[in-house]
């Protein structure tokens, strides 16, 4: 290795050929990647897909690949397809809202029927989904998708039409709601004031999230020259700030430099919009914070379908929000071997984001296939997870990691885990998406 800069060019060069392998979601060896596709197996089996967002597509798009002659069925009602990673994007003012909207159409693989409705029932043991219509789709096999609910009633006071509105932002809702949210972070930026951002107590989508909105909020800020009549506020109910301990650690310090105050064990439990204040629960009691602006991640749990299921978990950490009670490193169901779970539903210890469900999908499917051909798969899921955590505009570092706290390094020697770099914000902003439509082929 030379001591030698590495130019611009040659970095977006190499950055190119990593989007074309679709590195950007996790370049290490990915499980159940072979260097010839298999031939198709033969089959009828019957295998519905709950959901049709990125690990439903992804899922159908590989086993469309991998089995001649099954029936696999999409059961989802949304049309729209949203591209979710890109949500803080458009919150950032960096990206417009359509940069996350195409449609679901558009990745429904030739020869896989999309049923244009909900799922109101899941029945393992009858071995049937049911619409919302009443229809019934039997399987054989089930892959559970829907990704999760975000339950902004879990915050008194609280609703999505809030949004925009009262110096209240939250980019988890929609592509409309998380460009109302930069709306609101720009005029705020032009005068300052009192910045309440954070957490919820749940597992949660993308859980660096958070704390990239803070970072490019007190960004803003500073290249509006208002960061010095600012106070901006972190408040999260875990005891650290992220889950990776040296990465948690990273982002104390980080914080502490740019004068983000932070307050762990604070759980945001009621809003007053009227009044501008926020309530949160602590280990001293309850504590009233007024704000000029505030970003609210709302409390997600499973959607009403699986918790009105036999599917949850019936015990544990998992159990609460009622997430898909699987095995972590198989994805398979741990009562019901013939339903996998994929995506934000699972109930695993890492794994609620893109990168996750490139990772994931092809376990499930191999085994599934495996179940199928009557040759066990042996691929297993090791909780890999990548979080591109913008730190300020133009900057972001490249946190990928497992179920073990061990950070990875999909490009050695040239981008670290925890440096603030330009290409890693480039990786963000430019070369994510591209793979991430990759994946939802079943090409990533």
């Amino acid at each position: 290795m030379t001591d030698r800069p590495i130019d611009r060019r040659t970095v977006l060069q190499r950055l190119a050929l990593a989007t074309a392998g679709a590195a950007a979601l996790g370049s290490a060896s990915s499980p159940a990647r072979a260097a010839r596709a298999p031939d198709p197996v033969r089959t009828q089996a019957r295998i519905a897909i709950v959901g049709a967002g990125a690990a439903g597509l992804a899922s159908a798009a590989r086993l469309s690949q991998r089995l001649e002659g099954a029936k696999i069925t999409l059961i989802d009602a949304r049309r729209e397809h949203f591209y979710q990673p890109g949500y803080t994007l458009v919150g950032a003012g960096i990206k417009p809202a359509s940069y996350v909207v195409s449609t679901t159409r558009e990745y429904v693989p030739r020869g896989v029927e999309w049923i244009e409705e909900a799922a109101a029932e899941i029945d393992p043991e009858g071995r049937k989904v049911v619409t919302t219509s009443g229809r019934p789709v039997p399987f054989d096999f089930l892959i559970v998708a829907c990704g999760l609910e975000l339950n902004y009633g879990g915050i008194e006071g609280m609703e999505p039409a809030l949004i925009g509105r009262e110096g209240i932002g939250s980019v988890y809702y929609s592509p409309q709601a998380a460009a109302e949210t930069w709306k609101t972070m720009a005029a705020f930026a032009q005068t300052g004031g009192v910045a309440l951002l954070g957490r919820p107590h749940t597992d949660m989508k993308c859980a660096g999230a958070p704390l990239k909105y803070t970072f490019i909020t007190d960004d803003r800020l500073r290249r509006a020259g208002t960061r010095g009549k600012t106070e901006l506020h972190y408040l999260a109910p875990q005891k650290a700030l992220f889950s990776v301990p040296i990465v948690a650690e990273k982002v104390r310090m980080l914080f502490q430099q740019r004068g983000v105050k932070t307050h762990l064990e604070h759980r945001l439990v009621a809003i007053d919009a009227g009044r501008r204040i926020a309530t949160y629960e602590s280990p001293a009691g309850r504590t009233e914070m007024k704000w000029d602006f505030i970003h609210v991640v709302p409390p997600m749990r499973a959607p009403e379908v699986v918790r009105n299921s036999p599917l949850p978990w019936q015990e544990g950490p998992f159990a609460r929000e009622s997430w898909l009670e699987v095995d972590r490193e198989t994805l398979r169901h741990k009562r019901y071997a013939n339903v996998f779970g994929v995506g934000d539903i699972a109930g695993v210890p890492k794994g609620k984001t893109a990168a996750s469900v490139k990772w994931q999908v092809p376990v499930a499917v191999d085994h599934l296939v495996g179940d199928i051909t009557g040759q066990p798969s042996q691929e297993k899921y090791n909780g890999y997870t990548s979080c591109p955590l913008i730190t300020r505009l133009g900057r972001a570092m490249l946190i990928e990691f497992d179920y073990q706290d061990n950070l990875y390094e999909s490009f050695p020697g040239f981008i670290a885990p925890l440096e603030e770099l330009w290409v890693s914000w480039v990786m963000k902003t430019m070369a994510l998406k591209p793979t991430y439509l990759s994946m939802l082929r079943g090409r990533a």
